[in-house]
Formats: C-alpha cells, sequence, structure tokens
C-alpha cells in the first residue's frame, strides 16, 4: 500500500514541527486523544492515541498549536 493510503505514515516533518492529513487530526479529536487546552492542545493519556509511522510524536505534558495548511494541519509544540 502506498503511504497516500496510510494516513498514520504520512507525517511530514517541517524544521521542528510537523504535518499530518486534515482527517488524521479530526481522527484525533474525535477520539479524545488530543484536546483543546486553551488556545493549544494536549495529550490525553487516559484516551488512546491512533498509530503514527514516527513514534512519540504527541509526548504527554506537552501543548501542541495547531493551523490548517490545505488539507493538512501544521502541528508546533509550544517551549
Amino acid at each position: 500500500m502506498a503511504d497516500e493510503q496510510l494516513p498514520f505514515a504520512d507525517v511530514r516533518v517541517i524544521e521542528d514541527d510537523f504535518s499530518i492529513p486534515q482527517l488524521k487530526w479530526r481522527e484525533l479529536l474525535f477520539v479524545g486523544a488530543l484536546q483543546a487546552d486553551g488556545d493549544a492542545f494536549v495529550r490525553d493519556p487516559s484516551r488512546p492515541l491512533p498509530p503514527f509511522r514516527p513514534a512519540d510524536l504527541f509526548p504527554e505534558g506537552v501543548r501542541f498549536r495547531v493551523t490548517r495548511a490545505g488539507g493538512r494541519v501544521v502541528i508546533r509544540r509550544e517551549s
């Protein structure tokens, strides 16, 4: 199967950030793996995180900023 057919494999690294398909982002919100925390998002460790080829994309205790870019979302870790 091509990577385009495997949304868990479609992670694009952009310097210190990364992007994923918008559909995968919606899945993360739907299952509750990531939740809004003010104007950012945080990992909810009590909820299952769908698989991703790169490990540890969403560590606990880190806040993430999200912006849409076409059919993808760019995810930046806050310092």
